[in-house]
């Protein structure tokens, strides 16, 4: 059985992906859609060609990842393609958000991401594709927005090595990096603080990243990063150091 897993599949990028690549792969088994909120997932499915399991889960709760690959030993899928986009993020100063919310960032957007890798590899094979949605806040650190940018350093980090690791067995992993997204992110992120008013302006449609990370995870690519100015946001952060770019946002933010 040759099976898609998204994860994040309730809402945004998550729900995207499934669209898109139901388009593209009409002929697969079956999508296998991971979120908390499956009224969500399906009514997704209701839109979707393919057939679709559901499987509401926490990614972050050690009994349902448990659950999981006891479902994956079942059924023992050949996965074509993994799309790790569950994740969130908090604005605001580190020591103004709460311990348990600055942790559950780390748990979702890094150990749950690497858990979902780990356990979906043994059902692998050539030609797989493994797209991680990280950020272009991977770039750089970012201030009032510490313990997110983190997460998505890390996402990207693991993501690359783990690209160099799996090149033998002829399995591609993209890293999607965009810059702002037109989704739910923001209800949640700005709780506790607000988005440059600089970065709003290069805000981007969900089906556009999407359809960019597909096209690049196709052609074999390490990094998908849409649009032109998020793309020389990535050159600047190599190019200059780190105290500079951090001057001019300060400075765009006074």
């Amino acid at each position: 059985m040759n099976i898609i897993i998204i994860t994040g599949a309730s809402s945004g990028i998550g729900q995207e992906f499934a669209r898109q690549l139901d388009t593209l792969f009409p002929g697969m088994d079956e999508f296998w859609l991971i979120a908390r909120r499956k009224e969500r997932m399906e009514a997704l499915s209701r839109e979707l060609s393919a057939k679709c399991r559901i499987i509401g889960m926490d990614l972050t709760d050690l009994v349902d990842l448990g659950r999981f690959s006891e479902l994956l030993e079942i059924e023992k899928p050949r996965i074509r393609i993994l799309v790790n986009s569950a994740g969130f993020g908090l604005m605001g100063e580190t020591q103004r958000l709460s311990l348990p919310e600055q942790k559950a960032m780390i748990d979702l957007n890094c150990t749950a991401l690497t858990e979902m890798t780990c356990r979906c590899l043994p059902y692998m094979q050539k030609n797989s594709r493994i797209i991680q949605m990280a950020s272009s806040a991977a770039f750089l650190p970012q201030e009032n927005f510490a313990v997110y940018a983190a997460t998505k350093s890390y996402v990207l980090s693991f993501s690359q090595a783990l690209r160099q690791e799996l090149k033998h067995r002829g399995i591609y992993v993209t890293s999607v990096c965009p810059g702002p997204v037109d989704t739910e992110f923001f209800e949640r992120a700005e709780q506790y603080g607000k988005t440059l008013a600089v970065k709003k302006l290069t805000i981007v449609p969900a089906d556009r990243v999407v359809k960019k990370a597909i096209r690049d995870s196709y052609d074999k690519k390490a990094l998908s990063v849409y649009s032109l100015p998020i793309q020389a946001f990535h050159v600047l952060c190599k190019l200059l150091p780190h105290d500079v770019i951090f001057g001019i946002m300060r400075r765009l933010k006074s």
